[in-house]
């Protein structure tokens, strides 16, 4: 099992926050952000990890090194903004098993999900499988339409409806065949360059705990909430 995490955002929602540090070094409580994935990572048996990086990335390789708690770390560095699909389509020259099933995490999400199961709801032959969480209010969150199988039928980025549902939880378990809706250029949307074309994708549905920490706000809460994710 492969992983990357996504890491070269410019972090520009947070400000003055991070600055000098990358969003993925945040502390909340008393682990990084890069940290709480890892655990995660860690308890699927992964053994290496992609870090694709770029704003920053020199801070990150300074800070971190090429291991962290017993795991092997690899930097995809982008020399040019390559946006949430070419970063991944970038991180994927790096992963040391390309046939085997990929898992992607979003570099700024905190979940309690239990990956392992997440990890054995994909279908074998699909293309893939996205965590779908739970959230009282989806108006600035990218949605998931899919049918009673959890067969992704359409996905729909930030329509700002107020109400209650399933969003898009940054958390995804792609198999190589994934690779072929791609796009030939370098930078490009996973979300809107790649998940419309995609034939099959499934869902893992959550209402367990999680949060983005790209805002000031829900960094806060983060911060305030962080034994929720223990």
């Amino acid at each position: 099992m492969n992983a990357i995490i996504l890491c070269g955002g410019l972090s520009t929602r947070l400000g003055d926050i991070t600055k000098d540090i990358p969003k993925i070094l945040l502390k909340i409580g008393d682990k990084t952000v890069l940290d709480w994935q890892l655990e995660k990572l860690r308890s699927v048996g992964v053994k290496e990890v992609v870090l694709a990086a770029g704003h920053l990335a020199s801070v990150l390789v300074k800070d971190i090194g090429f291991a962290r708690d017993g795991m092997t770390i690899i930097y995809a560095i982008e020399d040019k903004k390559l946006g949430t699909g070419g970063a991944i389509k970038h991180g994927m020259q790096y992963v040391l098993n390309p046939n085997d099933p990929t898992i992607i995490l979003n570099g700024d999400v905190l979940t309690t999900i239990d990956l392992d199961d997440m990890v054995s709801r994909m279908p074998e032959k699909s293309d893939g499988i996205i965590l779908g969480s739970y959230v009282e209010d989806v108006a600035s969150y990218g949605t998931l339409n899919y049918d009673d199988k959890y067969h992704l039928k359409e996905f729909k980025e930030k329509e700002g409806v107020h109400k209650p549902g399933y969003q898009n939880g940054g958390v995804y378990i792609f198999n190589a065949s994934i690779k072929k809706y791609f796009p030939t250029s370098d930078a490009f949307s996973v979300e809107y360059d790649v998940f419309p074309k995609v034939k099959d994708l499934y869902v893992y549905e959550s209402d367990r705990s999680w949060i983005d920490v790209g805002l000031p706000e829900r960094l806060e809460w983060a911060k305030d909430n962080w034994k929720d994710f223990n």
